[in-house]
């Protein structure tokens, strides 16, 4: 008899483009599955969307908390990444760090080339909904490298699923 030992990581991001952000289905599984994560991981699930609203007051889903992980904000800040840090209003409440990815459009070229040499990630015919995605999801990367060399020891576990179709 073979008996594995399940591995439950330190930190679970999720990173999806309808985090505080609704519209269309992938925001029904991620809020529909945040209830229980969070219950299981607390402060260790951090859910990661677009801050494409840019103002708290405008983003019913989004409630922002200038206390949550505002060391590490200010690290962030100071390697260049624009976060927003709270709770996205669905069951559960889990953590979301809104992302502004608008600062890497003036990089596109370079950041789509580099995507294109190392992974072979075909932009040639991408449309502004692909390159809008890709450019999030980079940022979102560099968001949770940050995140975790700040916060973690090398020893722990780190999971990141990323949503979408995009």
């Amino acid at each position: 008899m073979v008996i594995e030992k399940v591995i439950k990581p330190d930190y679970l991001f999720e990173s999806s483009w309808e985090v505080c952000n609704k519209v269309g289905g992938i925001h029904t599984v991620v809020a529909t599955k945040a209830f229980n994560l969070s219950s299981g991981y607390g402060k260790n699930h951090i859910m990661i969307g677009p801050d494409v609203w840019m103002d708290e007051s405008q983003n019913p889903e989004f409630a922002e908390d200038p206390i949550l992980f505002r060391t590490w904000k200010k690290q962030a800040a100071s390697e260049g990444l624009r976060v927003r840090v709270g709770r996205w209003n669905v069951p559960g409440n889990p953590i979301a760090i809104l992302v502004d990815f608008a600062q890497f459009i003036p990089k596109k070229d370079q950041i789509l080339t580099d995507l294109w040499k190392n992974y072979q990630v075909d932009s040639l015919n991408g449309n502004w909904d692909y390159i809008e995605s890709a450019l999030f999801g980079v940022a979102a990367g560099k968001v949770i490298a940050s995140f975790t060399k700040y916060n973690m020891p090398a020893n722990q576990k780190v999971v990141a699923q990323f949503h979408e179709w995009m």
